[in-house]
């Protein structure tokens, strides 16, 4: 979803180099208009001072401009500290004399999607058409699709993850019923903490129809599982990262939806369909929880993901 900003502040002759955790690296390799990739040697959580203070020395004079994207007090203190001239963010957690330039994060319920929220910070106005892109080379894409044996075209990707908690999670069952109804195989991925999700999905498929599914969470890399993606006839995916990544490569794909908001992170992508009961006046008693973007389902009973059946997600995918 920060694709477009990098984009924007590429074209008007900014160098792009990207500062990122390892595991979200990769996604700015796909970025044609970054130059440079650095990997964060951080841990999740904390603030791990120590270590932002030794890469700070070893970046300080090198940058002009510092974007930060996220509105965490750490992720600010980085470019604080290496002396960036210009550190252009958000206002939010106590990050006023980190940033040079602030922007004010709008209010809860007013916040415009992320995608023009992140491209607001290149100082353009008009970022409400931004839409995220992302290219492989053909052959590496090829490639990448034989050492997992498939073919281009030949199978559907299913991501039925979704990092945030499960009150974003279409049901496996669902998932296990769709795939058993669809005319190609069908590859799962995810992280490795996703293999047994998956593994629930496709042992059934497979019992029926052996070699239906393949179950590949945590046995890529991300580089190979954006390759599949990129390689697919379809996807079918909760409200999440890898959600993202088709809309970027223009995969026909169908999204779940529940407790988030198709209008604050839709797949903009003009091959996507997107099915949330909030929007479907049929559906009764109406969804009016949703969307509450809890992780747990604060009711108890996650209708607004439950209730979506194979055979909608079916007829939205045809």
């Amino acid at each position: 979803m920060t694709e477009p900003l990098l984009r924007r502040l590429q074209a008007r002759g900014e160098r792009l180099t990207i500062g990122a955790l390892p595991w979200v690296a990769p996604v700015y390799r796909a970025m044609p208009q970054v130059a440079e990739v650095i990997e964060f040697p951080f841990a999740h959580g904390g603030l791990q001072l120590k270590a932002r203070a030794s890469l700070a020395r070893q970046m300080q004079g090198r940058f002009d401009i510092a974007y930060v994207c996220p509105n965490s007090l750490k992720s600010a203190l980085l470019p604080f500290l290496a002396s960036t001239p210009k550190r252009v963010g958000y206002l939010g957690e106590a990050r006023v004399g980190l940033l040079t330039h602030r922007l004010k994060n709008p209010p809860t319920g007013q916040r415009p999607p992320m995608v023009a929220f992140y491209s607001a910070l290149s100082g353009d106005t008009d970022v409400a058409h931004d839409r995220p892109r992302l290219q492989l080379d053909a052959r590496e894409v090829d490639q990448a699709l034989a050492t997992m044996g498939l073919q281009r075209g030949g199978f559907h990707v299913f991501a039925p993850g979704a990092e945030y908690g499960p009150a974003k999670r279409w049901p496996a069952a669902h998932f296990t019923e769709l795939a058993s109804k669809l005319d190609v195989p069908v590859v799962l991925l995810g992280s490795a903490k996703e293999f047994t999700l998956c593994e629930e999905i496709a042992a059934p498929v497979n019992a029926a129809q052996a070699g239906k599914c393949l179950n590949l969470a945590g046995k890529t890399s991300l580089a190979h599982a954006f390759c599949a993606i990129a390689g697919a006839k379809s996807t079918v995916s909760n409200d999440s990262g890898l959600m993202h990544v088709a809309a970027a490569f223009g995969v026909r794909q169908v999204a779940v939806f529940g407790s988030s908001s198709p209008l604050h992170t839709p797949p903009l992508n003009d091959r996507a369909t997107v099915v949330w009961l909030k929007n479907d006046p049929a559906y009764q008693p109406a969804l009016d929880c949703a969307p509450c973007f809890e992780r747990q389902c604060p009711l108890g009973h996650t209708r607004c993901m439950v209730d979506v059946d194979a055979a909608r997600v079916l007829s939205a995918l045809r």
